[in-house]
Protein backbone atom coordinates (compact mmCIF):
# COMPACT_ATOMS: atom_id res chain seq x y z
CA UNK A 1 0.00 0.00 0.00
CA UNK A 2 1.32 3.46 -0.84
CA UNK A 3 1.90 6.19 1.71
CA UNK A 4 -1.05 8.12 0.30
CA UNK A 5 -3.40 5.17 0.91
CA UNK A 6 -2.04 4.63 4.41
CA UNK A 7 -2.57 8.27 5.31
CA UNK A 8 -6.12 8.10 4.02
CA UNK A 9 -6.76 5.04 6.15
CA UNK A 10 -5.34 6.83 9.18
CA UNK A 11 -7.76 9.72 8.68
CA UNK A 12 -10.69 7.32 8.30
CA UNK A 13 -9.79 5.12 11.23
CA UNK A 14 -12.01 6.54 14.02
CA UNK A 15 -15.21 6.47 11.96
CA UNK A 16 -14.38 3.33 9.97
CA UNK A 17 -13.41 1.27 13.03
CA UNK A 18 -16.47 2.53 14.88
CA UNK A 19 -18.69 1.51 11.95
CA UNK A 20 -17.14 -1.95 11.81
CA UNK A 21 -17.57 -2.40 15.54
CA UNK A 22 -21.22 -1.38 15.32
CA UNK A 23 -21.75 -3.80 12.42
CA UNK A 24 -20.63 -6.68 14.64
CA UNK A 25 -23.06 -5.92 17.49
CA UNK A 26 -25.23 -8.99 16.78
CA UNK A 27 -22.11 -11.15 16.49
CA UNK A 28 -20.86 -10.08 19.91
CA UNK A 29 -24.34 -10.75 21.28
CA UNK A 30 -24.73 -14.24 19.82
CA UNK A 31 -21.27 -15.59 20.78
CA UNK A 32 -21.72 -19.18 19.56
CA UNK A 33 -21.88 -20.55 16.02
CA UNK A 34 -21.58 -23.72 13.94
CA UNK A 35 -18.84 -24.18 11.34
CA UNK A 36 -19.51 -26.86 8.70
CA UNK A 37 -16.69 -28.24 6.53
CA UNK A 38 -18.17 -30.45 3.84
CA UNK A 39 -17.10 -31.45 0.36
CA UNK A 40 -15.56 -34.26 -1.74
CA UNK A 41 -12.68 -34.58 0.74
CA UNK A 42 -15.17 -36.39 2.98
CA UNK A 43 -15.01 -39.37 0.58
CA UNK A 44 -11.40 -40.42 1.26
CA UNK A 45 -12.10 -39.36 4.87
CA UNK A 46 -8.58 -38.15 5.58
CA UNK A 47 -9.28 -34.47 6.07
CA UNK A 48 -9.81 -31.47 3.81
CA UNK A 49 -6.05 -30.89 3.32
CA UNK A 50 -5.32 -34.33 1.87
CA UNK A 51 -4.65 -33.02 -1.65
CA UNK A 52 -1.88 -30.79 -0.33
CA UNK A 53 -0.54 -33.09 2.37
CA UNK A 54 -0.40 -36.16 0.11
CA UNK A 55 0.26 -34.15 -3.09
CA UNK A 56 -2.72 -35.69 -4.85
CA UNK A 57 -3.29 -34.63 -8.47
CA UNK A 58 -6.58 -33.35 -9.84
CA UNK A 59 -6.96 -36.60 -11.79
CA UNK A 60 -6.37 -38.80 -8.76
CA UNK A 61 -8.83 -36.73 -6.73
CA UNK A 62 -11.64 -37.23 -9.23
CA UNK A 63 -12.84 -40.38 -7.45
CA UNK A 64 -13.70 -38.19 -4.45
CA UNK A 65 -15.65 -35.75 -6.62
CA UNK A 66 -17.53 -38.62 -8.26
CA UNK A 67 -18.21 -40.30 -4.92
CA UNK A 68 -19.51 -37.21 -3.15
CA UNK A 69 -23.24 -37.87 -3.34
CA UNK A 70 -24.90 -36.02 -0.43
CA UNK A 71 -27.55 -38.76 -0.44
CA UNK A 72 -28.66 -38.09 3.15
CA UNK A 73 -28.13 -34.32 3.16
CA UNK A 74 -30.88 -32.83 5.32
CA UNK A 75 -30.08 -29.20 6.10
CA UNK A 76 -33.26 -28.94 8.17
CA UNK A 77 -31.81 -31.58 10.51
CA UNK A 78 -28.52 -29.68 10.64
CA UNK A 79 -30.37 -26.47 11.53
CA UNK A 80 -32.41 -28.28 14.18
CA UNK A 81 -29.19 -29.59 15.73
CA UNK A 82 -27.57 -26.14 15.71
CA UNK A 83 -30.64 -24.66 17.37
CA UNK A 84 -30.67 -27.42 20.00
CA UNK A 85 -27.00 -26.69 20.71
CA UNK A 86 -27.72 -23.02 21.38
CA UNK A 87 -25.85 -21.89 18.27
CA UNK A 88 -27.05 -18.57 16.89
CA UNK A 89 -25.26 -18.54 13.52
CA UNK A 90 -23.72 -21.03 11.10
CA UNK A 91 -21.06 -20.90 8.38
CA UNK A 92 -20.87 -23.45 5.54
CA UNK A 93 -17.92 -24.06 3.21
CA UNK A 94 -19.30 -22.90 -0.14
CA UNK A 95 -15.90 -23.67 -1.69
CA UNK A 96 -12.82 -25.09 0.01
CA UNK A 97 -9.21 -25.23 -1.23
CA UNK A 98 -9.96 -28.12 -3.60
CA UNK A 99 -12.06 -25.71 -5.69
CA UNK A 100 -15.24 -27.80 -5.60
CA UNK A 101 -18.34 -25.59 -5.27
CA UNK A 102 -21.42 -26.46 -3.23
CA UNK A 103 -23.32 -23.65 -4.97
CA UNK A 104 -24.64 -23.00 -8.47
CA UNK A 105 -21.92 -21.05 -10.29
CA UNK A 106 -22.09 -19.97 -13.90
CA UNK A 107 -18.29 -19.81 -13.94
CA UNK A 108 -17.49 -23.51 -13.44
CA UNK A 109 -18.93 -27.00 -13.72
CA UNK A 110 -16.73 -28.21 -10.86
CA UNK A 111 -19.43 -28.43 -8.25
CA UNK A 112 -22.51 -30.10 -6.84
CA UNK A 113 -24.69 -29.00 -9.75
CA UNK A 114 -22.65 -31.10 -12.18
CA UNK A 115 -21.06 -34.08 -10.37
CA UNK A 116 -24.22 -36.13 -10.22
CA UNK A 117 -25.84 -34.47 -7.20
CA UNK A 118 -27.62 -31.82 -9.25
CA UNK A 119 -28.43 -29.69 -6.23
CA UNK A 120 -27.46 -26.24 -4.98
CA UNK A 121 -26.36 -27.35 -1.52
CA UNK A 122 -25.63 -23.80 -0.38
CA UNK A 123 -29.13 -22.57 -1.16
CA UNK A 124 -30.68 -25.46 0.74
CA UNK A 125 -28.43 -24.72 3.72
CA UNK A 126 -29.34 -21.03 3.72
CA UNK A 127 -33.07 -21.71 3.44
CA UNK A 128 -33.07 -24.25 6.28
CA UNK A 129 -31.06 -22.19 8.76
CA UNK A 130 -32.85 -18.93 8.00
CA UNK A 131 -36.17 -20.70 8.60
CA UNK A 132 -35.08 -21.36 12.19
CA UNK A 133 -33.91 -17.80 12.75
CA UNK A 134 -30.23 -18.75 12.67
CA UNK A 135 -27.94 -16.22 11.01
CA UNK A 136 -26.01 -17.53 8.02
CA UNK A 137 -22.52 -17.23 6.65
CA UNK A 138 -20.55 -18.68 3.75
CA UNK A 139 -16.92 -19.72 3.79
CA UNK A 140 -15.03 -19.17 0.55
CA UNK A 141 -11.43 -20.28 0.05
CA UNK A 142 -9.25 -17.77 -1.72
CA UNK A 143 -7.13 -20.74 -2.80
CA UNK A 144 -8.11 -23.06 -5.63
CA UNK A 145 -6.11 -26.22 -6.32
CA UNK A 146 -8.33 -27.13 -9.27
CA UNK A 147 -7.85 -24.01 -11.39
CA UNK A 148 -5.05 -24.22 -14.00
CA UNK A 149 -4.40 -20.46 -13.67
CA UNK A 150 -3.62 -20.70 -9.93
CA UNK A 151 0.09 -20.97 -8.91
CA UNK A 152 1.31 -24.59 -8.91
CA UNK A 153 5.02 -25.39 -8.88
CA UNK A 154 6.91 -23.62 -6.09
CA UNK A 155 3.75 -22.48 -4.33
CA UNK A 156 3.86 -22.88 -0.57
CA UNK A 157 1.05 -25.45 -0.32
CA UNK A 158 -0.24 -26.41 -3.78
CA UNK A 159 -0.44 -30.20 -4.38
CA UNK A 160 1.87 -29.86 -7.42
CA UNK A 161 4.40 -27.62 -5.66
CA UNK A 162 7.20 -30.21 -6.00
CA UNK A 163 6.11 -31.99 -9.15
CA UNK A 164 8.79 -31.44 -11.86
CA UNK A 165 6.13 -31.93 -14.52
CA UNK A 166 4.83 -28.48 -13.52
CA UNK A 167 8.22 -26.77 -13.35
CA UNK A 168 7.34 -24.69 -16.42
CA UNK A 169 3.82 -23.88 -15.25
CA UNK A 170 3.05 -20.17 -15.30
CA UNK A 171 0.10 -18.91 -13.28
CA UNK A 172 -2.27 -16.29 -14.64
CA UNK A 173 -3.30 -14.32 -11.57
CA UNK A 174 -5.33 -11.81 -13.56
CA UNK A 175 -7.43 -14.66 -14.91
CA UNK A 176 -7.75 -16.24 -11.49
CA UNK A 177 -8.80 -12.98 -9.85
CA UNK A 178 -11.56 -12.53 -12.45
CA UNK A 179 -12.84 -16.00 -11.64
CA UNK A 180 -12.60 -15.60 -7.86
CA UNK A 181 -14.16 -12.15 -7.80
CA UNK A 182 -16.88 -13.37 -10.13
CA UNK A 183 -17.78 -16.25 -7.83
CA UNK A 184 -17.82 -14.03 -4.75
CA UNK A 185 -20.08 -11.62 -6.64
CA UNK A 186 -22.39 -14.56 -7.39
CA UNK A 187 -22.57 -15.46 -3.69
CA UNK A 188 -23.21 -11.83 -2.76
CA UNK A 189 -25.89 -11.40 -5.43
CA UNK A 190 -27.80 -14.66 -5.76
CA UNK A 191 -28.44 -15.77 -2.18
CA UNK A 192 -30.08 -12.91 -0.32
CA UNK A 193 -28.65 -11.23 2.74
CA UNK A 194 -25.57 -12.94 4.13
CA UNK A 195 -24.57 -12.29 7.71
CA UNK A 196 -20.95 -13.44 7.37
CA UNK A 197 -18.48 -13.89 4.53
CA UNK A 198 -15.63 -16.04 5.85
CA UNK A 199 -12.60 -15.84 3.54
CA UNK A 200 -9.65 -18.23 3.93
CA UNK A 201 -6.65 -17.35 3.78
CA UNK A 202 -3.47 -15.37 3.00
CA UNK A 203 -0.07 -17.04 3.11
CA UNK A 204 3.50 -16.76 1.84
CA UNK A 205 3.41 -15.41 -1.71
CA UNK A 206 -0.37 -15.14 -1.85
CA UNK A 207 -1.89 -12.16 -0.07
CA UNK A 208 -3.90 -8.96 -0.53
CA UNK A 209 -2.18 -7.92 -3.75
CA UNK A 210 -2.65 -11.34 -5.38
CA UNK A 211 -6.30 -11.52 -4.25
CA UNK A 212 -7.09 -7.98 -5.40
CA UNK A 213 -8.28 -7.43 -1.85
CA UNK A 214 -9.15 -3.74 -2.15
CA UNK A 215 -11.33 -4.24 -5.22
CA UNK A 216 -12.87 -7.32 -3.66
CA UNK A 217 -13.77 -5.64 -0.39
CA UNK A 218 -15.28 -2.69 -2.27
CA UNK A 219 -17.48 -5.11 -4.21
CA UNK A 220 -18.58 -7.02 -1.12
CA UNK A 221 -19.35 -3.87 0.85
CA UNK A 222 -21.45 -2.57 -2.06
CA UNK A 223 -23.44 -5.81 -2.45
CA UNK A 224 -23.59 -6.96 1.18
CA UNK A 225 -23.10 -3.83 3.32
CA UNK A 226 -24.12 -5.48 6.59
CA UNK A 227 -22.19 -8.74 6.18
CA UNK A 228 -19.32 -9.34 8.58
CA UNK A 229 -15.99 -10.24 7.01
CA UNK A 230 -13.11 -12.03 8.72
CA UNK A 231 -9.50 -10.84 8.64
CA UNK A 232 -8.01 -13.42 6.28
CA UNK A 233 -7.84 -11.35 3.13
CA UNK A 234 -4.53 -10.30 4.67
CA UNK A 235 -3.95 -12.81 7.49
CA UNK A 236 -4.29 -16.46 8.49
CA UNK A 237 -5.38 -18.28 11.63
CA UNK A 238 -2.07 -17.61 13.35
CA UNK A 239 -2.08 -13.82 13.34
CA UNK A 240 -4.62 -10.98 13.32
CA UNK A 241 -3.25 -8.72 10.59
CA UNK A 242 -3.75 -4.96 10.62
CA UNK A 243 -7.14 -5.12 12.36
CA UNK A 244 -5.28 -4.66 15.66
CA UNK A 245 -3.17 -1.70 14.49
CA UNK A 246 -3.74 2.04 14.47
CA UNK A 247 -3.97 1.90 10.67
CA UNK A 248 -6.16 -1.05 9.67
CA UNK A 249 -6.58 -1.59 5.96
CA UNK A 250 -10.01 -1.41 4.36
CA UNK A 251 -9.85 -5.19 3.98
CA UNK A 252 -8.60 -5.98 7.50
CA UNK A 253 -12.02 -7.36 8.41
CA UNK A 254 -14.66 -6.97 11.09
CA UNK A 255 -13.24 -9.66 13.36
CA UNK A 256 -10.06 -11.64 13.97
CA UNK A 257 -10.15 -15.41 13.51
CA UNK A 258 -7.69 -17.32 15.72
CA UNK A 259 -7.71 -21.02 14.80
CA UNK A 260 -7.50 -24.04 17.11
CA UNK A 261 -6.44 -21.79 20.01
CA UNK A 262 -8.17 -19.55 22.54
CA UNK A 263 -6.20 -16.28 22.74
CA UNK A 264 -4.37 -15.98 26.04
CA UNK A 265 -5.72 -12.52 26.88
CA UNK A 266 -8.37 -11.96 24.25
CA UNK A 267 -7.60 -9.57 21.39
CA UNK A 268 -7.29 -5.80 21.61
CA UNK A 269 -6.02 -3.07 19.31
CA UNK A 270 -2.81 -1.17 19.94
CA UNK A 271 -4.80 1.55 21.71
CA UNK A 272 -6.33 -1.02 24.07
CA UNK A 273 -9.79 -0.99 22.50
CA UNK A 274 -11.48 -4.39 22.09
CA UNK A 275 -11.31 -6.14 18.72
CA UNK A 276 -14.12 -8.60 17.94
CA UNK A 277 -12.76 -12.11 17.51
CA UNK A 278 -13.92 -15.64 16.96
CA UNK A 279 -11.98 -18.79 17.78
CA UNK A 280 -12.69 -21.45 15.15
CA UNK A 281 -12.27 -24.83 16.81
CA UNK A 282 -12.87 -28.42 15.64
CA UNK A 283 -15.04 -30.75 17.71
CA UNK A 284 -12.44 -33.51 17.24
CA UNK A 285 -9.08 -32.82 15.56
CA UNK A 286 -10.02 -32.36 11.90
CA UNK A 287 -12.20 -29.95 9.96
CA UNK A 288 -13.40 -32.29 7.22
CA UNK A 289 -14.76 -35.77 7.92
CA UNK A 290 -11.90 -38.03 9.00
CA UNK A 291 -12.91 -41.61 9.68
CA UNK A 292 -10.01 -42.40 12.01
CA UNK A 293 -10.28 -39.30 14.17
CA UNK A 294 -11.84 -40.38 17.46
CA UNK A 295 -10.18 -37.71 19.60
CA UNK A 296 -13.41 -35.94 20.44
CA UNK A 297 -13.35 -32.98 22.80
CA UNK A 298 -15.55 -33.66 25.80
CA UNK A 299 -18.79 -31.75 26.40
CA UNK A 300 -17.24 -30.37 29.59
CA UNK A 301 -14.24 -29.02 27.70
CA UNK A 302 -16.36 -27.48 24.97
CA UNK A 303 -18.68 -25.77 27.45
CA UNK A 304 -15.86 -24.30 29.51
CA UNK A 305 -13.99 -23.16 26.38
CA UNK A 306 -17.11 -21.41 25.14
CA UNK A 307 -17.28 -19.62 28.48
CA UNK A 308 -13.59 -18.75 28.27
CA UNK A 309 -14.12 -17.17 24.84
CA UNK A 310 -16.98 -15.03 26.13
CA UNK A 311 -15.04 -14.01 29.26
CA UNK A 312 -12.22 -12.81 27.00
CA UNK A 313 -14.51 -10.92 24.64
CA UNK A 314 -14.72 -13.49 21.85
CA UNK A 315 -16.95 -15.99 20.08
CA UNK A 316 -16.66 -19.73 19.54
CA UNK A 317 -17.25 -21.15 16.05
CA UNK A 318 -17.41 -24.91 16.61
CA UNK A 319 -16.87 -27.13 13.58
CA UNK A 320 -18.58 -30.32 12.48
CA UNK A 321 -17.50 -32.34 9.43
CA UNK A 322 -20.39 -34.36 7.94
CA UNK A 323 -19.64 -37.61 6.11
CA UNK A 324 -19.99 -37.89 2.28
CA UNK A 325 -23.71 -38.63 2.56
CA UNK A 326 -24.30 -35.53 4.70
CA UNK A 327 -24.60 -37.19 8.11
CA UNK A 328 -23.12 -35.54 11.19
CA UNK A 329 -21.40 -38.13 13.36
CA UNK A 330 -23.26 -39.36 16.48
CA UNK A 331 -20.35 -38.31 18.69
CA UNK A 332 -20.72 -34.73 17.48
CA UNK A 333 -24.49 -34.81 17.87
CA UNK A 334 -24.15 -36.05 21.45
CA UNK A 335 -21.77 -33.23 22.34
CA UNK A 336 -23.87 -30.53 20.73
CA UNK A 337 -26.94 -31.67 22.63
CA UNK A 338 -24.95 -31.60 25.89
CA UNK A 339 -23.82 -28.02 25.22
CA UNK A 340 -27.40 -27.07 24.40
CA UNK A 341 -28.71 -28.59 27.63
CA UNK A 342 -26.22 -26.52 29.65
CA UNK A 343 -27.06 -23.37 27.70
CA UNK A 344 -30.79 -23.89 28.17
CA UNK A 345 -30.21 -23.31 31.88
CA UNK A 346 -27.28 -20.90 31.75
CA UNK A 347 -27.50 -19.21 28.34
CA UNK A 348 -27.90 -15.67 29.60
CA UNK A 349 -24.34 -15.84 30.95
CA UNK A 350 -23.11 -16.46 27.37
CA UNK A 351 -25.56 -14.96 24.87
CA UNK A 352 -25.43 -11.21 25.26
CA UNK A 353 -22.56 -11.39 27.74
CA UNK A 354 -18.91 -10.41 27.54
CA UNK A 355 -15.90 -9.57 29.71
CA UNK A 356 -16.63 -8.57 33.28
CA UNK A 357 -13.87 -6.02 33.73
CA UNK A 358 -12.53 -8.03 36.69
CA UNK A 359 -9.41 -10.09 37.14
CA UNK A 360 -9.83 -13.76 36.25
CA UNK A 361 -10.42 -15.81 39.43
CA UNK A 362 -8.55 -19.04 40.12
CA UNK A 363 -11.77 -21.08 40.22
CA UNK A 364 -13.14 -20.15 36.78
CA UNK A 365 -14.31 -17.09 34.86
CA UNK A 366 -16.55 -14.06 35.13
CA UNK A 367 -18.82 -12.86 32.35
CA UNK A 368 -21.04 -9.83 32.43
CA UNK A 369 -24.18 -8.47 30.84
CA UNK A 370 -25.07 -4.92 31.77
CA UNK A 371 -25.36 -4.69 35.54
CA UNK A 372 -25.21 -8.44 36.12
CA UNK A 373 -22.10 -10.53 36.71
CA UNK A 374 -21.94 -14.26 36.18
CA UNK A 375 -19.42 -16.28 38.18
CA UNK A 376 -18.64 -19.48 36.26
CA UNK A 377 -17.42 -21.80 38.99
CA UNK A 378 -15.43 -24.61 37.38
CA UNK A 379 -13.60 -25.81 40.51
CA UNK A 380 -15.38 -26.35 43.80
CA UNK A 381 -14.08 -24.43 46.81
CA UNK A 382 -13.46 -25.70 50.31
CA UNK A 383 -15.96 -23.75 52.36
CA UNK A 384 -17.42 -20.57 50.82
CA UNK A 385 -16.37 -19.25 47.41
CA UNK A 386 -14.16 -16.15 47.36
CA UNK A 387 -15.46 -13.72 44.75
CA UNK A 388 -12.00 -12.43 43.98
CA UNK A 389 -11.01 -10.22 41.07
CA UNK A 390 -11.85 -6.76 42.44
CA UNK A 391 -15.56 -7.08 43.21
CA UNK A 392 -16.78 -4.73 45.96
CA UNK A 393 -19.13 -6.55 48.33
CA UNK A 394 -21.15 -3.35 48.85
CA UNK A 395 -22.04 -3.35 45.14
CA UNK A 396 -23.84 -6.70 45.37
CA UNK A 397 -27.64 -6.51 45.48
CA UNK A 398 -28.55 -10.17 45.08
CA UNK A 399 -26.86 -13.52 44.45
CA UNK A 400 -28.53 -16.64 43.06
CA UNK A 401 -27.88 -19.80 41.09
CA UNK A 402 -28.62 -19.00 37.48
CA UNK A 403 -29.89 -22.47 36.59
CA UNK A 404 -32.76 -22.58 39.09
CA UNK A 405 -32.95 -19.10 40.64
CA UNK A 406 -32.18 -20.33 44.17
CA UNK A 407 -30.98 -17.38 46.23
CA UNK A 408 -27.56 -17.60 47.84
CA UNK A 409 -26.13 -15.50 50.62
CA UNK A 410 -22.87 -13.81 51.36
CA UNK A 411 -20.87 -15.54 54.04
CA UNK A 412 -20.01 -13.76 57.27
CA UNK A 413 -18.80 -16.84 59.15
CA UNK A 414 -15.65 -16.79 61.23
CA UNK A 415 -13.61 -18.44 58.44
CA UNK A 416 -13.67 -15.28 56.28
CA UNK A 417 -12.77 -12.73 58.97
CA UNK A 418 -9.21 -12.41 57.65
CA UNK A 419 -10.55 -11.14 54.28
CA UNK A 420 -12.76 -8.14 55.08
CA UNK A 421 -12.58 -6.71 51.54
CA UNK A 422 -13.43 -9.91 49.65
CA UNK A 423 -17.04 -11.08 49.31
CA UNK A 424 -17.59 -14.81 49.88
CA UNK A 425 -20.68 -16.69 48.77
CA UNK A 426 -21.83 -19.86 50.52
CA UNK A 427 -23.60 -22.73 48.76
CA UNK A 428 -25.56 -23.98 51.76
CA UNK A 429 -26.93 -22.94 55.14
CA UNK A 430 -23.68 -23.20 57.10
CA UNK A 431 -21.06 -20.73 55.97
CA UNK A 432 -17.97 -22.77 56.77
CA UNK A 433 -19.31 -26.08 55.39
CA UNK A 434 -18.27 -27.45 52.02
CA UNK A 435 -21.07 -28.26 49.57
CA UNK A 436 -20.93 -29.92 46.14
CA UNK A 437 -21.39 -27.67 43.15
CA UNK A 438 -24.87 -27.77 41.66
CA UNK A 439 -23.34 -28.40 38.22
CA UNK A 440 -19.96 -30.14 38.20
CA UNK A 441 -19.22 -28.78 34.71
CA UNK A 442 -19.91 -25.10 35.38
CA UNK A 443 -22.07 -23.78 38.19
CA UNK A 444 -23.09 -20.25 37.28
CA UNK A 445 -23.66 -17.81 40.12
CA UNK A 446 -25.69 -14.78 39.08
CA UNK A 447 -24.58 -11.60 40.84
CA UNK A 448 -26.92 -8.64 40.44
CA UNK A 449 -25.18 -5.37 41.20
CA UNK A 450 -26.30 -2.15 42.76
CA UNK A 451 -23.91 -0.44 40.39
CA UNK A 452 -21.26 -1.65 37.94
CA UNK A 453 -17.89 -2.59 39.45
CA UNK A 454 -16.04 -0.55 36.84
CA UNK A 455 -16.33 1.33 33.61
CA UNK A 456 -15.39 -1.63 31.41
CA UNK A 457 -18.30 -2.82 29.26
CA UNK A 458 -18.65 -6.19 27.53
CA UNK A 459 -16.72 -6.30 24.26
Amino acid sequence: MTNTSTQATDRRRPTEVSARFARSAWFRQDRFGMFIHWGPYAVPARGEWLRSQEQVSVEDYQFAVDGFGAEDYDPQAWAELAEAAGMKYAVLTAKHHDGFCLFDSALTEYGSMHNGIGRDLVREFLDAFRARGIKVGLYYSLLDWHRPDYPHYGDFIHPERENPAFADHRPDLESYRRYMHGQIKELCTNYGQLDILWFDFSYEGMGPQEWGAQELIDTVRALQPTALIDNRLEADGGGPGSIVTDAPTDYSGDFASPEQLIPVDGICAEDGSPVPWEACITINNNWGYTAGDDLWKSPEQLITKLVECVAKGGNLLLNVGPDPRGRIQPEAVERLHAIGAWLSANGESVHGAGPAGLETPEWGYYTRSGNTLYAHVLRAPIGPLALTGGLDKDSIARISLLADGRELQLCDAWVVKSYPDIPFVQFGEVGHFTYPLADPIDTVVKIELVEAPGAVQPA
